[in-house]
Formats: C-alpha cells, sequence, structure tokens
C-alpha cells in the first residue's frame, strides 16, 4: 500500500469508529445544508461508470463527471459496509479537493458471497470463478454514497444493501456470458441491468443498489445540501 492511501485510509477509518454506527454524517461547525438562493448548486459525479450517470440523468439531475483517481485496492475494512462508505468517501473527497464549490457524489458497489467480496474480475477467467461462485445462491450487493460540499467539506456517507439470487448456471452459460464481455467491468461480474438479468430469480431490496447507485438513499442526502429531486 502506498504510504497515500495509508494516510488516507487512517483518517477515513478513524472518522467512522467516531461514531457508534456505521454511517458517518461529518459537518464543521456551524455549517449547514446549502442555501437556496434560487440557483442549482453545481453537482459533480466522481465516477466514470456509465450506468451511475445514466440512473442520475433518469431522476432528473444535471451535472458533471470528474472521475476519481482513487486505487479501490489501497482501502480495506473489516466489513463490507465500512468498505463501500470508505470507497465511496474517498472518491468523492479526491474530486472535491479540486475544486472550489459543487456537490460531488462518489460511490462504490461491492458483491458479498460467502463472505468473499468480490470486485471488478481482472480477466475472463476471474470473471467464470466469480459467477461460479454465485450460481445457485443467495448474495449481497453494497453500493456506498458519499456527497460532500466541496465548499465547506460538509459530507454524509451513507450504504445501501440488496441481496440477489442466481439460478443454478450451467458451466456452458457462464462460458457463454462471459463471452460477451458484460462482467468484465462490474462488480461480482454481472450487470443486473443488462444479460446478467437472465442470471438472477430475485432480489430483495433495491434495484438500483444493485446496478451501482440507490437512488432513494441518495435523493434523501442530497435533500440535506439543498438539492431537490422532487
Amino acid at each position: 500500500m502506498r504510504p497515500r492511501g495509508r494516510c488516507l485510509l487512517a483518517s477515513l477509518l478513524s472518522s467512522l469508529e467516531a461514531v457508534s454506527s456505521v454511517r458517518t454524517l461529518t459537518c464543521p461547525p456551524g455549517a449547514g445544508p446549502v442555501p437556496d438562493m434560487g440557483r442549482a448548486p453545481r453537482i459533480v459525479l466522481a465516477s466514470a461508470s456509465p450506468r451511475r450517470s445514466q440512473l442520475m440523468q433518469e431522476i432528473g439531475l444535471k451535472f458533471d463527471v470528474i472521475p476519481s483517481e482513487v486505487v479501490e485496492g489501497d482501502i480495506r475494512a473489516a466489513r463490507p459496509e465500512e468498505l463501500v462508505m470508505l470507497l465511496a468517501h474517498a472518491k468523492a473527497v479526491d474530486v472535491a479537493k479540486r475544486l472550489e464549490c459543487g456537490i460531488v457524489i462518489g460511490a462504490d458497489t461491492i458483491v458479498v458471497a460467502g463472505g468473499q467480496v468480490l470486485g471488478k474480475p481482472v480477466d475472463p477467467d476471474d470473471a467464470v470463478k466469480m459467477l461460479r461462485l454465485l450460481s445457485g445462491r443467495e448474495h449481497q450487493v453494497y453500493s456506498g454514497v458519499a456527497v460532500i460540499d466541496a465548499a465547506n467539506g460538509r459530507s454524509l456517507t451513507d450504504y445501501e444493501v440488496t441481496v440477489v439470487k442466481f439460478r443454478q448456471l450451467s458451466e456452458a452459460a457462464l462460458q457463454r456470458y462471459v463471452a460477451t464481455g458484460e462482467p468484465m467491468d462490474k462488480a461480482g461480474a454481472y450487470a443486473i441491468q443488462g444479460l446478467g438479468s437472465l442470471l438472477v430469480t430475485g432480489i430483495c431490496g433495491d434495484y438500483n443498489c444493485v446496478v451501482g447507485l440507490p437512488l432513494g438513499k441518495l435523493a434523501v442526502m442530497l435533500s440535506e445540501f439543498g438539492v431537490h429531486t422532487l
């Protein structure tokens, strides 16, 4: 791990340990919601994910995209909910520090099966291994979201979790799905909004959490910064 990653992780873990819940709110003294001055604040998505951009567009948000440069492997946590929140917060901080103002949104998604954390597959063989692990069983999808006001550093960090069940998959079906290329940039090696939907027999929770951005959670968080989606 690089020194910068260690410092960032230590700082973020410290902020999480300061509260009894994994959900965190950090706010400088005297800072409050962004005042409504009749002009919507600039919104920035700290992610290059086309799926997250599409979800935000679907609820009518206008925003810029500035991908974070955080190395996901540099950050570790004991629990999956902590990990996705740390990563989402780190991504939002990475972009917010480059701006003088704006509401920055960071997000991260992981899949957990049998206690094993699954990120994005490194190659087709890795994707096949992930899908074998998910076949015929339930797993959890965690999505963390962080919102930061770049002007004053005020931030909210939270997460959502959804349970997904896969049907039993044949080896041939796994190989054909991986050959489409769809799994390669997806946590857990599948896209529920694409061909990966054919692998799923049911979900319990927020569908958008599985896609990569829990919109209901995000809408509530944005309202604390004066951004209202409804």
